[in-house]
């Protein structure tokens, strides 16, 4: 056997045991919450020690940080497969079932949602920034802003005078859409953000049971939710009937 495949097996053995490892992370947090994610308790989940596991991640905010990021690209591959599905339906109804499926995963994975959303992202420069957690959280915003970017290259929709914005809000709209390579223009990404804000704040308020004490079913005001969104950018909106067959 050649050095070579020696490497690539260590690599496939390596590669194996971070999946049980994220795996037994997913088991835990789901049935005795965050705070049994311990390297310890995955250690015994395993059968490894503890030492050995450190031989994969340095520290469990390391480790909470890799299985998060994990949870980040399994949501983003389900709405990458949605706007797949969606891909010939007019962008309207694509959005829409886009912010469905979103809705869909978040509530049926609430302790994944949890851990996903629950730590703030670092700023450029700050510590984490770089890391793999962040740049899968940037990625899944990403499969939205590209569509919206989309509707604002094809049709527009109404966007604020930067001038008329608070100074500093321009400013940090403006960075951010320097950073994001000009995908959308300030005043754009402004109305892009604003949505986001609301469609995820809605969702964070379902998921961690913030709204019982008024709502016992929060799909129609997902759906108010939506129909606002879409006045945002110029779009119909359409109840939660139709197909990809029929868009």
């Amino acid at each position: 056997m050649t050095a070579r495949n020696i490497v690539s097996r260590r690599e496939r053995l390596r590669e194996a045991t971070v999946r049980q490892i994220h795996a037994a992370a997913r088991r835990l947090l789901v049935s005795e919450g965050p705070a049994a994610v311990t390297i310890n308790a995955l250690a015994r989940e395993l059968g490894m020690s503890g030492p050995a596991l450190y031989r994969y991640y340095a520290s469990r905010d390391e480790l909470v940080a890799a299985v998060t990021a994990g949870f980040y690209r399994e949501l983003t591959a389900v709405l990458e497969e949605t706007r797949t599905a969606w891909a010939a339906a007019p962008a309207n109804r694509r959005i829409l079932a886009m912010c469905r499926a979103l809705r869909e995963w978040s509530i049926a994975h609430p302790a994944e949602f949890g851990w996903m959303f629950a730590s703030p992202h670092p700023a450029p420069g700050e510590s984490g920034a770089d890391s793999p957690r962040t740049e899968a959280g940037y990625e899944f915003e990403r499969v939205f802003m590209e569509e919206i970017a989309k509707v604002w290259e094809e049709r527009g929709f109404p966007v604020p005078d930067l001038d008329e914005l608070d100074p500093s809000l321009r400013a940090q709209v403006c960075d951010y859409a320097a950073r994001i390579g000009g995908l959308l223009p300030p005043e754009a990404l402004h109305v892009f953000l604003t949505a986001w804000i609301r469609l995820y704040g809605l969702l964070c308020m379902e998921v961690m049971k913030q709204l019982e004490f008024a709502y016992r079913d929060l799909e129609p005001v997902f759906e108010e939710c939506l129909r606002d969104l879409c006045g945002m950018f110029a779009l119909d909106y359409e109840p939660p009937h139709a197909t990809p067959a029929q868009g």
